[in-house]
């Protein structure tokens, strides 16, 4: 049975202070310096991804054991995908970026539900920002409501993505405005929520627990999270895995998705 309106409201209020939370633990690691190491698949992990990580396993746990698991730095077991409802998380979004002491790495969590997210929240605790939204209720950023941009033309609009989509954009001249690069996905995607930059881009390396609190975000905003074909992010599959993808508002949204299909690229050339 989905969760009432009631029910999200009230996860959101106790979610909303764990995060706050784990985002103060994260900050004295990064003021103490938090060892690191490099995983299987070459990306940087630190300690303090995997003790925010624990932190949130238990919280978010005792907040109702019958949700689900999924994060980016704990074991993946196939027992979540006989959950109506999964937590979706990422302990730090942009871990190369809180290694290197730019603050624009991020918390992330959604709850979802049947594939799709229904409450999200995005935390940047070096900037105080907290991005959320509940599904049907609007998108909020420190509690102020967002909209998403309302451009629609490709020409002069601001997009930030990986260098090789963009300078794909770049070689078929959709003469478009670059903006400076953030390493996480999530706060890429909710800049666009909050009108910061027209669309975001992303490779082919997106997982869900980089985008599933942004996408819902973004929705409630106003915009659209696709992916290249222009379907919608499906959530809690068994690989959590997505192909290219395009934030913005519609049209400009399709107007990416063909400029970045008529630049001919494949998935491998995105990868980066």
């Amino acid at each position: 049975m989905a969760a009432s309106r009631a029910e999200l409201e009230q996860l959101k209020s106790s979610l909303g202070g764990i995060i706050r939370e784990a985002g103060e633990i994260a900050l004295g690691f990064a003021r103490s310096g938090a060892k690191r190491w490099t995983k299987g698949d070459t990306s940087v992990v630190t300690e303090a991804d995997l003790f925010i990580d624990n932190f949130l396993h238990d919280k978010l746990g005792a907040l109702d054991s019958g949700i689900g698991w999924l994060s980016e730095e704990t074991a993946d077991t196939p027992d979540r995908l006989d959950r109506e409802r999964v937590w979706i998380v990422d302990p730090i979004d942009g871990t190369r970026a809180f290694v290197e002491g730019v603050p624009v790495w991020v918390i992330s969590v959604a709850l979802v539900e049947q594939g799709r997210p229904v409450m999200g929240m995005i935390y940047n605790p070096t900037k105080n920002e907290m991005f959320e939204a509940i599904t049907g209720t609007g998108a909020f950023l420190n509690e102020k409501q967002i909209n998403a941009s309302p451009r629609e033309l490709l020409a002069g609009a601001e997009i930030i993505g990986p260098r090789a989509m963009m300078e794909d954009l770049d070689g078929i001249g959709a003469e478009i405005a670059r903006a400076p690069y953030v390493y996480a996905l999530a706060y890429r995607i909710a800049g666009v929520a909050a009108n910061r930059v027209d669309a975001a881009v992303a490779s082919t390396r997106a997982k869900d627990w980089d985008i599933a609190a942004a996408d819902l975000i973004l929705q409630e905003a106003g915009g659209k999270l696709l992916e290249i074909d222009g379907e919608l992010p499906r959530y809690n599959l068994p690989a959590p895995v997505h192909r290219p993808l395009i934030a913005a508002t519609e049209p400009l949204n399709a107007a990416i998705r063909s400029a970045l299909l008529l630049a001919g690229a494949t998935p491998r050339s995105w990868a980066g």
